[in-house]
């Protein structure tokens, strides 16, 4: 095993860029008042375990449906490119499916809110990045880092406010704008 406290942080700031925890405290605290409880340590483990095993089977799984990582993590870059369009404009492309109050941890919170397209997308494309044992330490850290945000949400959206919460989100869509450009030019190279 060779960590690499970079790649540790830009995998980390990738995945927490995609997962957008804090811009998605408003649609927690909205699932908090339509569910009553939420179970934030059984979401974040969920939602890490899924992001883990995905990251070791994602690979397998489209090799056997015969796509390569590359294309992959192209289609994934495009993902990227949306899902940073709404943060940055502040518009809704893709919409939830209704939930029940039984497995509102679960689902639409664990998956696919947290462990949804994008950040599984995200993992394969910098999988062909960065070496796993510093993906799985930037999961792991993202997972705490969830876990702390579900459980502090409240208290987070009255310290930060609405509009702190909006400026947060456009930031990191800008940043993860960049990278899905990143990822497009890297993996189309090898394509084309």
């Amino acid at each position: 095993m060779e960590f690499n406290f970079k790649e540790i942080f830009t995998a980390f700031m990738v995945l927490f860029a995609v997962i957008d925890v804090v811009g998605n405290i408003p649609i927690i605290i909205d699932l908090r008042k339509k569910v009553g409880h939420i179970q934030s340590e059984k979401a974040s483990l969920i939602a890490g375990l899924i992001l883990i095993v995905f990251l070791f089977l994602g690979k397998s799984i489209l090799n056997l449906i015969g796509i390569d990582v590359n294309s992959f993590a192209v289609a994934g870059a495009f993902i990227l490119f949306f899902i940073a369009l709404e943060m940055i404009l502040g518009i809704t492309l893709y919409k939830e499916d209704e939930h029940t109050a039984h497995t509102a941890s679960i689902f639409p919170l664990a998956f696919p809110l947290i462990a949804g397209p994008g950040s599984l997308t995200t993992l394969l494309a910098i999988r062909a990045e960065f070496k796993t044992e510093n993906i799985v330490v930037a999961i792991i850290i993202n997972v705490i880092f969830i876990y702390l945000v579900l459980k502090t949400s409240a208290r987070i959206e009255r310290a930060i406010g609405s509009s702190g919460i909006g400026i947060i989100r456009k930031v990191f869509g800008v940043v993860l704008l960049a990278i899905a450009v990143k990822l497009f030019t890297s993996n189309i190279k090898v394509l084309l």
